[in-house]
């Protein structure tokens, strides 16, 4: 078995963690999901990332969890894997996810974490959990509804069918489709465009989306950082730079 990890590359305000692994279509072992969290980790207390990407090698984008390891250990099972998910989630920078083909089981939910995902024409997901006796976890349950809807949900989880790239798009589990020889360039001038935002208000705008989109709303967190923004230099350099019709500079203060 192909043993690499995944790998961290930090660009200035971009990140990006490829997974490393195409000779098992980029099955995700324990010794990844750690590696994954320890990654994450690093990237959060990166205070100018406001990028973080996540690609792959090979045909396959990944094929979920390793689910011979599980072998009756909970340690190492699916709380362990939704445990590194949820953290993708509440990952501080915005993320991306590159998808160059297939994502199955687990990694679904994966790409479910990242506030955008880009995709090419050969992508095809299923999960199969019922198909193998799986219980998925609250994490991706709730991602699974909150991004694609009830009906979608039931239908992926339930009836486990593998859809293609259209369909993907049209129940919104993929927010563009590129041609593959443009997923590059595409994922990079999207990274650009999210770097160049207002750090607080960026920042601050993910988190507290995602928090409404699953009823989980912190409202007095919500108005300190409505407050931060408004009170910012980073408003005032924006505010400006309209008025002078420039790029602006954003500091993050």
């Amino acid at each position: 078995m192909d043993d690499t990890p995944p790998s961290l590359a930090v660009d200035g305000r971009v990140a990006t963690i490829t997974l490393r692994r195409p000779k098992v279509a980029n099955r995700l072992s324990p010794g990844d999901l750690n590696a994954l969290r320890e990654q994450l980790g690093a990237v959060n207390a990166m205070d100018d990332v406001l990028v973080l990407r996540i690609a792959a090698e090979g045909k396959y984008f990944c094929s979920g969890y390793d689910i011979g390891a599980l072998a009756g250990k909970s340690d190492e099972g699916a709380v362990s894997f939704g445990d590194v998910i949820d953290a993708v989630e509440a990952a501080r920078p915005v993320t991306i996810a590159a998808i160059q083909g297939g994502v199955y089981g687990g990694a679904t939910d994966l790409c479910l974490a990242c506030d955008f995902r880009v995709g090419v024409p050969a992508c095809d997901m299923f999960m199969p959990a019922a198909r193998l006796g799986l219980h998925f976890y609250r994490g991706g349950m709730e991602r699974y509804v909150s991004r694609l809807g009830l009906n979608a949900a039931k239908r992926l989880f339930l009836t486990t069918d593998r859809i293609e790239a259209d369909e993907m798009l049209r129940i919104g589990f993929l927010t563009e489709i590129v041609p593959a020889d443009a997923l590059a360039a595409r994922v990079e001038a999207l990274s650009s465009q999210l770097a160049g935002m207002a750090p607080i208000a960026l920042l601050g705008m993910k988190h507290h989306l995602n928090d409404i989109a699953c009823g989980r709303l912190d409202a007095e967190a919500l108005q300190r950082d409505i407050h931060r923004s408004e009170t910012s230099e980073d408003l005032r350099e924006g505010a400006a730079a309209w008025k002078e019709k420039r790029t602006p500079a954003f500091r993050g203060r």
